[in-house]
């Protein structure tokens, strides 16, 4: 039995580093905020509750209260902290509008927003 706890433990450790791997992979190769946000907090809160789980399962849930409050602090602060940043991005004028499919926020600061066109390509003479 301890051996299948211990092939458990690994494979949610090894998964939920591959998942903080691929986000901050994702970080580097994106192109825009939008996404780069996207690669922020998606796989690195589920790459964080892998491996806390990981842990968990290795310590044999033993401090589990502990583990259940990280999880917990990481799901209630990483989607606020990208809203800030997405928000913060929009109204400083960093973030490109004209790249936006639709502008929701635009709507709700007195904006025009709504549909917004995709950015023109050049033309080949």
């Amino acid at each position: 039995m301890n051996d299948a706890l211990d092939l458990l433990s690994a494979v949610l450790l090894l998964a939920g580093a591959t998942s903080c791997l691929l986000g901050a992979l994702g970080l580097l190769r994106l192109p825009d905020l939008p996404a780069r946000l996207q690669a922020g907090t998606k796989p690195q809160t589920l790459g964080v509750m892998l491996i806390l789980l990981g842990t968990g399962v290795r310590l044999e849930f033993v401090s589990a209260s502990t583990l259940i409050l990280v999880v917990l602090f990481q799901m209630l602060t990483s989607p606020v902290i990208s809203q800030i940043v997405g928000r913060s991005a929009y109204s400083t004028g960093t973030l490109r509008r004209d790249t936006l499919i639709v502008d929701e926020l635009g709507k709700r600061m007195g904006g025009d927003g709504g549909e917004s066109r995709p950015p023109e390509r050049p033309r080949p003479p």
